[in-house]
């Protein structure tokens, strides 16, 4: 069956465009049929849509929903398959010693709101991000700034205290170095808010109802070309099934993202004529961060003893038709640096057992393990708003309790979820890697400080100070040996420190009208490629 499903899913895949409308008048060539043809309008109008509202959109911020930012916004550079492309600089050169970024800006850009954008535009926008630097701690560049400048009109500058290599990667990414109107600061800052949301984008924000809709309309006034669809209008629809009749009827046109369709959705519709269905690369790993400073996840023999009792095999087939692949490690080898040579921790009750036998955790006539008076009892975390981790959490608290080990999970909504595990208030919990353009080199950074909950997670590792060490050297090197040196121990010491148990490669997912054509998946797992799409 997963060999099938696969097969018929990259054939949909290939098939990307095929499908167009057919005639039912097909040998007329006479005037009427020619007037006829030449008559229709042409589709320029997309109704798709979204699991929650648009929120905060101020792009230095990480609020607002990334589609809508990547559309209103432009960056510096653009990340592509092939590379860094130009986007409101023109072109840039790096100084020899990989410190100095000067970037010369496109002329002839404004904002939707007539604001001229250029150098001086840019560097507003850099200072409003620098006032807030504590809320960009992710970002090492932060850390490594020396200064902004704009020497004139089109020259805008980038000083660093070392070399950087992942720097254009984080410009072009969609937040938060992407440029609004200054006429939308307040008072020359964004750290508080703004009062609109213009940017240079091939789209322009005209209305939107909170909880309900949004609607983008085209930016005639754009600097690139302009997009086939004028009309965006994105629908909110939090539930599933809904979103799946809504497109049934033709209420909306396309469903996109990687939250907003679960498998059985996608295994309806893989025969179908009417519709398409798209499913990119792995995107990112889904996986259990391992609180290290709980007292019975101290043990690393515990965490190692975790892992070869999940299933992960079963995870895919039984919960995702074996559309997410199982992963054995924290980062997909086709990451960039992370084909490294580690082995897995095979699915293997026994070893388990054993494992936890031998770190003196004996099963108590209640069926749960003991160890001087104390229970082998954990907590796990997940995303109430996730019918998927709730599933997963359900399955797992059956399966550890065959060895012995009492699995309480709970749900929390989205915001409390996070602010938790960013404290460190779990024992284990679901999260995400960041997926690309962000692995691993984000991600990791972000792993030494308090970003998300990787921080709290590993400050009961022995070996915390020399991975974080390692993580900082790795980002500033620029010798390219060394840096794949220093990422082979990175991830080498977290595996065999088993922090984390690695689930599935998530994957983004499309289904849409089969006349909607130019769908395909970007570099950056967050961004809808509107501008790329038309009706056939």
């Amino acid at each position: 069956m997963k060999k099938r499903l696969l097969t018929l899913i990259l054939g949909s895949v290939l098939a990307l465009g095929v499908f167009t409308g057919c005639s039912s008048n097909t040998t007329e060539t006479n005037s009427t049929s020619a007037l006829s043809e030449s008559s229709e309008e042409e589709k320029t109008e997309l109704t798709c849509v979204n699991y929650r509202d648009i929120r905060d959109l101020n792009p230095h911020l990480y609020a607002g929903e990334m589609y809508a930012q990547s559309i209103l916004y432009d960056t510096l550079v653009s990340i592509t398959d092939d590379g860094y492309e130009g986007c409101l600089a023109e072109s840039w050169n790096i100084s020899d010693d990989g410190k100095v970024y000067t970037f010369k800006i496109r002329e002839g850009v404004t904002f939707s709101d007539g604001e001229v954008c250029d150098a001086n535009a840019i560097l507003a926008n850099f200072n409003a991000i620098i006032e807030n630097k504590e809320r960009h701690t992710w970002l090492e560049m932060m850390n490594l700034l020396v200064g902004v400048s704009a020497p004139d009109d089109y020259t805008f500058v980038i000083e660093l205290s070392e070399p950087y290599y992942p720097m254009l990667t984080e410009l072009g990414c969609i937040r938060p170095f992407a440029m609004i109107s200054p006429n939308c600061m307040i008072e020359g800052s964004t750290k508080d808010g703004v009062n609109g949301y213009i940017g240079t984008g091939p789209y322009v924000l005209t209305d939107f109802v909170t909880d309900e809709y949004a609607v983008f309309e085209r930016n005639e006034n754009y600097w690139g070309e302009l997009t086939a669809i004028e009309k965006i209008t994105v629908k909110v629809i939090p539930d599933n099934q809904t979103r799946i009749m809504a497109l049934e009827s033709g209420e909306i046109d396309l469903i996109f993202g990687k939250n907003m369709l679960d498998a059985d959705a996608i295994s309806q519709y893989i025969d179908s004529e009417k519709f398409t269905v798209s499913l990119s690369e792995p995107t990112s790993t889904r996986h259990i961060v391992l609180n290290t400073k709980n007292d019975i996840l101290s043990d690393v023999a515990v965490r190692q003893a975790l892992q070869h009792a999940t299933n992960k095999e079963a995870i895919s087939e039984g919960i995702f038709y074996g559309l997410e692949e199982p992963a054995d490690t924290l980062y997909a080898k086709t990451v960039p640096y992370c084909d490294v040579d580690l082995t897995p921790y095979e699915y293997n009750f026994e070893t388990a057992e054993k494992m936890l036998d031998e770190a003196g955790w004996v099963m108590g006539s209640d069926g749960i393990r003991q160890k001087d008076g104390k229970k082998l009892e954990l907590g796990l975390l997940y995303n109430s708003d996730s019918v998927t981790e709730k599933t997963i959490s359900e399955y797992l608290q059956s399966e550890y309790l065959k060895l012995g080990i009492s699995l309480n999970i709970h749900g929390e909504e989205e915001q409390s979820y996070r602010d938790n595990m960013k404290a460190g208030n779990f024992d284990m919990v679901f999260n995400i890697c960041w997926g690309m353009p962000y692995d691993p080199q984000s991600s990791l950074s972000a792993m030494t400080a308090p970003v998300y909950g990787d921080y709290a997670a590993q400050l009961g590792l022995e070996d915390k100070a020399e991975i974080d060490a390692a993580i900082t050297k790795v980002l500033t090197t620029t010798d390219e040996t060394e840096r794949q040196e220093l990422y082979t121990f990175i991830l080498t010491r977290l595996h065999e420190d088993a922090v984390y148990i690695p689930l599935t490669f998530e994957c983004n997912k499309a289904l849409y009208t089969s006349d909607l054509q130019g769908v395909h998946f970007g570099t950056d797992q967050y961004d809808v490629p509107f501008a790329d799409m038309y009706f056939q």
